[in-house]
C-alpha cells in the first residue's frame, strides 16, 4: 500500500513548524506536574514560582504552536478531511484552555491555588497532552501528514 504524503503549508523548507514548536510547551506543562508536587511536599516557594513560569511558557508556547497547526488544518484540504485531525485539534483547544486557566490562577499569587485546583488542572492537562499526542502521532505515522514518503527500493 502506498501512502500519499500530505504537505504542511506552515513549513520551513518542507519541515512542518507545528511539530517543531510543540515539544517545548509539552515539556513545560508536564514539568508543571512535577513542580506542583514538589511545592506541595516541600512548601518551598521556589517550586511555586517555577510552576508559575512553566504554566506560562506551556500555555503561551502551546498557543503559538497551535496557531501553526490551525493554519495547516484550515488551509490543507487533505488534512481537513481527516477525522483524526479534527479530534486532535479539539483536544488541543481543550488542553490549551485548561493550561491558560491554570496559568491565570497562579498570576497574582503563585502558591495559593496550587492545591488542589492547580494540581488538578496540571494532571488533567497531562492526560490531554497524552491523548492529543497519540492523535498527532496517528496523523504522522498513519496519514503521513508533514512526512516525505519514499517508496521502498524495487517498487514501481
Amino acid at each position: 500500500m502506498v501512502i500519499e504524503a500530505i504537505n504542511s503549508r506552515m513549513a520551513i523548507r518542507g519541515h512542518p513548524i507545528h511539530p517543531m514548536l510543540i515539544h517545548f510547551p509539552v515539556a513545560a506543562l508536564l514539568g508543571l506536574i512535577a513542580t506542583d508536587l514538589a511545592y506541595i511536599f516541600s512548601g518551598d516557594y521556589f517550586w511555586a514560582r517555577a510552576s508559575l513560569w512553566l504554566a506560562g511558557v506551556g500555555a503561551l508556547g502551546g498557543w503559538v504552536s497551535g496557531f501553526a497547526g490551525l493554519i495547516d488544518l484550515l488551509s490543507v484540504s487533505q488534512i481537513r478531511r481527516l477525522i483524526t485531525a479534527w479530534c486532535h485539534a479539539i483536544l488541543a483547544v481543550m488542553l490549551l484552555s485548561l493550561a491558560s486557566l491554570n496559568w491565570l490562577f497562579r498570576l497574582d499569587t503563585a502558591d495559593v491555588n496550587i492545591f488542589p485546583w492547580g494540581l488538578y488542572l496540571s494532571l488533567l492537562t497531562g492526560v490531554l497532552i497524552a491523548s492529543a499526542s497519540y492523535l498527532g502521532g496517528r496523523l504522522v505515522y498513519e496519514h503521513a501528514v508533514g512526512v516525505e514518503v519514499e517508496e521502498p527500493p524495487g517498487m514501481l
